[in-house]
């Protein structure tokens, strides 16, 4: 293994190290002392990658946005309606939050720090409200009650819970019944039918 080679491990093995502490510990719990610890490296070398604990962070948000985004252009490749695509991205996002701790991470990284890389919902949330704005245009929503702007506020909320929901501990192992994402597709299903009786 070049030198190179090793530099690029030693930066992935610390981001996701670091990722680890940030997620369970937040940014402020977050000790660098043991973040070299846990990926068996010197404080040396840790700073050579990273030259704060900021800089960390913001590594670690700027690669739970990566990883975010790779899901949203591959989800955008393959759908079918507008509709069914907001819907296979939002049960996405929550799968990602219940299996990447990078992302799990980022998300709060980004909610904790004022200066951090960015909002996580910035990165997927364009996305969302430009698919609802065709569906609306093509009467896939209805016009008077689902406006796109509703409808993506709902999605926030929607995933706002099931981070809340992990987090907590609250839901299954991700790809059980009663996860967080099957619990939110379950959730998205309603929601598309409807809670009212027809009588109502």
């Amino acid at each position: 293994m070049t030198v190179q080679e090793r530099a690029v491990r030693t930066r992935g093995v610390l981001v996701w190290v670091a990722a680890r502490e940030f997620d369970e510990l937040g940014y402020e719990g977050a000790r660098l002392a043991r973040i070299c610890e846990s990926a068996a490296v010197s404080m040396g070398a840790l700073t050579f990658h990273f030259g704060s604990k900021a800089a960390l962070a913001d590594a670690v948000e700027k690669e739970g946005g990566s990883i975010t985004k790779a899901l949203v252009e591959r989800l955008l490749d393959n759908h079918g309606s507008e509709l069914d695509a907001v819907f296979g991205l939002t049960v996405g996002l929550a799968g990602l939050l219940e299996t990447d701790v990078v992302v799990r991470s980022s998300v709060r990284l980004g909610r904790e720090r004022s200066r951090g890389g960015g909002r996580w919902v910035d990165v997927w949330i364009p996305a969302v409200r430009e698919l609802l704005l065709r569906a609306y245009e093509g009467g896939q929503l209805r016009q008077a009650e689902a406006s796109p702007q509703t409808v993506a506020d709902l999605v926030v909320y929607l995933l706002v819970g099931a981070e809340s929901q992990i987090r907590a501990g609250a839901a299954a192992p991700a790809g059980a019944p009663g996860s967080a994402s099957d619990q939110l597709e379950r959730i998205w299903r309603l929601a598309l039918r409807g809670v009212a009786a027809e009588s109502a």
